[in-house]
């Protein structure tokens, strides 16, 4: 019996199944980098990065270089944990 309660809601997106795989490889990437990887929209990006970071999953970093804003992003350490978990739980979902 495979117990589907171990999955992730947090991860259910493709944006944020996105954002979390590009963190979980690099070390900061910021907005304008992770909208190309990914082929999104600013708002989308902005909206999944919100409640990633609500989650605790990610940090946002907001400063400015000479007069541009620049934001950048990361994944913490208990997004880095619920990450894997989520992907230990699809594994077994899909019985490897």
């Amino acid at each position: 019996m495979i117990n589907i309660s171990q999955l992730n809601k947090e991860f259910e997106s493709r944006v944020r199944l996105g954002i979390m795989s590009v963190l979980m490889v690099n070390d900061w990437v910021d907005f304008s980098e992770m909208k190309s990887l990914l082929e999104i929209t600013d708002g989308n990006l902005a909206s999944h990065s919100n409640a990633l970071e609500k989650s605790n999953y990610i940090e946002v970093k907001k400063e400015f270089v000479g007069k541009k804003p620049k934001t950048s992003y990361r994944v913490t350490q208990s997004g880095r944990t619920a990450f894997t978990e989520h992907l230990n739980a699809l594994e077994k979902l899909l019985g490897k």
